[in-house]
Order: structure tokens, then sequence, then C-alpha cells
């Protein structure tokens, strides 16, 4: 399978919402690990995580709340997506957070790893210095991936979540970029 990785439009975020929607069938279902911290049987994507979606790609960068999003597509649909955004501390604007998903049909195929290299040369170009991560501790597969592409871990916070009646924690990773050459293995 072949990928083409490039932003996203603004005319195509309703297919990239039913993408995201899509993505979330898998969230700890038939054998995936939970990738985002919420139940099982949730319905879709949350209405404040669109509306933090759109109203951050219509903010310049370095603006409070600002967003940008990449897609890879794979004859014509959308196979993985990588977002980096502001940190909400305005003291930190010369951090970001990323998030991202890669569909069922792609995984372990690359395109995460090169999703990540693309979102993190993006944000070399930009000045930003740090890329930080959030990612639940029982997701093996993702935090191999960030460990892969240099993200180190920088802190784990145990029974932050109870989805499900599972106790969850979040594991903390960043990526410092000036170092990331070094260590990124794609």
């Amino acid at each position: 399978m072949t990928f083409t990785i490039r932003p996203l439009q603004p005319g195509e975020l309703a297919a990239f919402f039913h993408y995201l929607n899509d993505h979330l069938l898998d969230n700890g279902r038939d054998g995936a690990p939970l990738f985002q911290p919420m139940s099982r049987t949730s319905a879709g994507f949350p209405p404040e995580k669109v509306n933090g979606f759109n109203t951050g790609l219509q903010a310049s960068f370095g603006q409070q709340g600002w967003r940008r999003v990449w897609i890879a597509l794979s004859e014509g649909e959308i196979m993985g997506h990588i977002d980096l955004r502001s940190r909400p501390e305005a003291t930190a604007r010369h951090r970001c957070l990323l998030g991202m998903g890669v569909h069922r049909a792609a995984r372990r195929s690359g395109l995460g790893a090169a999703l990540v290299a693309t979102a993190a040369g993006w944000a070399r170009e930009q000045g930003l210095e740090w890329v930080d991560l959030e990612v639940l501790a029982g997701n093996a597969p993702a935090r191999a991936l960030y460990r892969k592409c240099g993200f180190v871990q920088t802190g784990e916070i145990q029974d932050l979540f109870r989805i499900d009646g599972e106790s969850l924690g979040y594991v903390f990773m960043s990526l410092h970029l000036a170092a990331e050459a070094d260590k990124m293995v794609v």
C-alpha cells in the first residue's frame, strides 16, 4: 500500500471526521488496545474535540489554540492522520502536543513513523523545540512506535482513568527536536 501524506484541506473536514468516527470503532475492540480515554461503547468523536479541530485549524500558528493536521491517503481514502496543537499554557509555546491514528488496514506498514517524521519536520521548521504526547499506558504498540521515533517517557500517572471497569494510566512522552535526527529510526 502506498501513501501520500499532506496537510488536511478545510473542505475535507467532513471526510476527516467520518474517518475519525470509523477509527474509534477500534478503540479497545477486537484485540486492539484502548487508544482513546473513552468507553469502548462511546459513539463517535466527541463534539468538544470536533470543535477543537475546527477552531484550531483556523488559528494562526503561534496563536493560542492553533492546530495543524496531516492526513495519509491511499487511493483517495484517509488511512491515517497526525495533528500538532498548541499547549494550553501560554508559557510553553516552544512545545506542542501530538495526536495521531492509523486506520486498521494500514497498521504495521510504516505509516505511523512516516506521519511522525512529517509532523516533526514541520514542527522543527516552525522553530518548535519539543513535541509532547500522552498515551494510554496499556497501548504497547503506540508506545513502541513513539520510542522508535525518538520519544522518551517523561512521566506516568497511574490510575488516571476508570474506563469500562478498568484502571488506566497515562504515559507522557516527549521528543526533543534538536536530538530527533539522531534517535529516529524509520
